[in-house]
């Protein structure tokens, strides 16, 4: 196999229909790189130069790189190179270029450096700057510190570059292998573009930057999703923070633009991501005749995104309340390659943004957000759990999951169960071969012909289904149900919408008194929401109501047939409400429709 140094898969960001740019690298013919301020210009100079020649560079710049442009563009001091390039001859010919990395992979365990009490007491400070009028934005980050669960295998890295990717597909991905320990591997999944520049030789070039501002979660249901992309959209806030990026960057642009080449054509575009929707304007100008690399990041750098408003004080507060350089994160990462037809370059960078850095068993992985006058901290703090939301579901193997019932050599509700699957594969970006599943279920079904069994149906990220079944016993003619002791902190997680492996969760809630059937489950707004194997009916007022699935639970196959059925409806029913039930019972396609005792205390 050939060593993959690096990978390259970006969108084109002027036409998002044609093909992405797809490439591997293998070892490099030569590595440039800056240590020190005065080291980066030059660096971009022989960047631009090799490109011209024909080569492709692949590489980054840090964060901490910004006062190489402007000295007034304040940084704390860098853990690494301050920029870092691999010169090439071409990508990999043929396969190689597209070579899969196997899917296996070790665990990571993710962990805060900013808890609660020190993001919103830093909340505050910028909530104070703004007011002070030092300020319009700042972009507040800290980084998640990861490590390795168990003894990580050689290629430890790439499989979480895999993963990453079918966390966050799309967008600008970038894994980079630089052979040092010092900067060990990136891997990056930003959704964000930088700048895509075609610099042509003795005219005018073109240049596109794309800043990325305004964040929303995604939807539990089709329609509260299109509802929070509106949200996104009509928020003055979010639209604040887009526009004043937005403005930034036109100013940035101008320093190097053709006179009244400076355009927006569009504005306040909302992406969806697997986890967010994200906010994306364009600003576009034609670059002066004799522009160079350098005159491109020295107009740039770093993306006012990632920044704030103004870019200099913004800089100065950053560095005053984030104790650490950002690296990578926040930087630039991309590649330079001679343009069409042999005309000039080409450069491409994300903002690596959703970038984790492995050095050695250490992984890091910043988080952040952008402040204005109408943030709250509560807000804000959701906002940073939604987007690592991808991180959580790269960093442990998982497999999408259904329970069926086979009795007598039928399965019950099949049909409705590899439906949600089909969605569950489409949501995590695992291949789906109906057909092959049917095959894998039928097969079990002949294998028992007789008796009562619960059947569990997997299928792995590669799209490889597996059946097992386990004898069952007859369901009782009626359970007890015991009340959860705290909220499930993750009720609007991907993990409670969607069934798969990864159960930990649940597994917190399972009963402890004997006899306890099931444990009944509330978010933190104290709204019931499901049990852990099955979902919840109440009577209240006469008619037995189900929480919608907005409030956090997981779309039951038996919950669905009982609200066509029109034995159920939704409505939300919340703690202060326990003393309404009349009758309680426990719902799924394994076990039915099975009537309930709700028993004192608390699990």
């Amino acid at each position: 196999m050939t060593l993959v140094s690096a990978r390259i898969d970006f969108s084109d960001p002027w036409d998002g229909a044609a093909p992405r740019l797809r490439c591997a690298f293998g070892a490099p013919r030569a590595v440039l790189c800056a240590r020190t301020l005065a080291e980066v210009r030059p660096l971009l100079g022989a960047v631009q130069a090799a490109a011209a020649q024909g080569r492709w560079c692949v590489g980054y710049v840090r964060y901490e790189a910004a006062p190489a442009f402007d000295a007034a563009l304040a940084a704390h001091p860098a853990d690494g190179p301050l920029a870092w390039f691999a010169v090439h001859d071409a990508p990999l010919p043929g396969p190689a270029a597209d070579e899969a990395v196997a899917p296996d992979q070790a665990g990571v365990e993710w962990s805060e450096t900013c808890p609660r009490p020190q993001f919103d007491a830093a909340l505050a400070q910028l909530q104070q700057a703004i007011a002070d009028g030092a300020l319009y934005q700042a972009n507040f980050t800290a980084p998640l510190a990861g490590r390795w669960l168990g003894a990580p295998p050689p290629d430890a890295a790439a499989a979480l570059f895999a993963a990453l990717q079918r966390a966050q597909p799309g967008g600008y991905a970038a894994f980079l292998d630089t052979g040092e320990t010092e900067n060990g591997h990136i891997l990056s999944v930003s959704p964000e573009l930088f700048f895509d520049w075609h610099g042509a030789e003795g005219g005018e070039g073109r240049i596109l930057a794309r800043p990325m501002k305004g964040t929303a979660a995604r939807g539990a249901t089709l329609e509260a999703d299109a509802a929070q992309a509106a949200g996104l959209r009509a928020s003055p806030k979010e639209r604040a923070e887009n526009v004043m990026v937005v403005d930034l960057l036109r100013n940035d642009l101008s320093r190097i633009a053709a006179p009244f080449s400076v355009r927006v054509p569009a504005l306040f575009h909302t992406e969806p991501l697997p986890s967010v929707w994200q906010m994306t304007s364009d600003v576009q100008a034609d670059t002066r005749p004799g522009t160079t690399l350098a005159d491109v990041f020295g107009a740039l750098f770093p993306c006012g995104s990632v920044t704030g408003a103004p870019k200099v004080q913004a800089m100065r507060t950053i560095r005053a309340l984030e104790g650490r350089p950002r690296g990578v994160y926040c930087g630039a990462l991309g590649v330079v390659r001679p343009g069409a037809a042999g005309q000039g370059i080409r450069a491409t960078f994300n903002v690596p943004i959703r970038t984790v850095t492995v050095r050695g068993g250490l992984l890091a992985c910043g988080i952040g957000s952008g402040i204005t006058s109408g943030a709250t901290a509560g807000a804000e703090w959701q906002e940073w759990r939604s987007k690592r939301q991808f991180l959580e579901r790269a960093s442990r193997p998982f497999e999408l999951l259904e329970t069926l019932a086979l009795q007598d050599g039928a399965l019950r509700h099949a049909d409705a169960h590899l439906a949600r699957l089909a969605g569950a594969a489409a949501h995590f970006n695992h291949p789906w071969d109906a057909a092959q599943v049917r095959r894998c279920l039928q097969a079990l079904a002949r294998a028992h012909p007789q008796g009562l069994w619960r059947v569990r149906l997997l299928l792995d990220a590669r799209g490889r289904p597996r059946a097992e079944a386990f004898a069952m016993e007859a369901s009782p003619a009626r359970v007890r149900l015991q009340l959860a002791g705290r909220a499930l902190d993750e009720a609007h997680g991907e993990f409670v919408r969607f069934k798969t492996t990864r159960r930990a969760h649940y597994e917190a809630f399972t009963p402890a008194l004997p006899g306890v059937f099931d444990t009944v489950l509330y978010n933190a707004a104290g709204e019931l929401t499901e049990c852990t194997r099955g979902n919840l009916a109440l009577q209240i007022g006469g008619r037995w109501v189900t929480p919608p699935l907005a409030c956090g639970l997981l779309p039951g196959v038996g919950r669905a047939l009982a609200l066509r059925s029109g034995r159920l409806v939704e409505a939300v029913v919340r703690l202060d409400d326990l003393p309404r039930v009349q009758r309680w019972a426990f719902v799924n396609s394994l076990r039915g429709w099975l009537p309930a005792d709700r028993v004192a205390g608390v699990a």
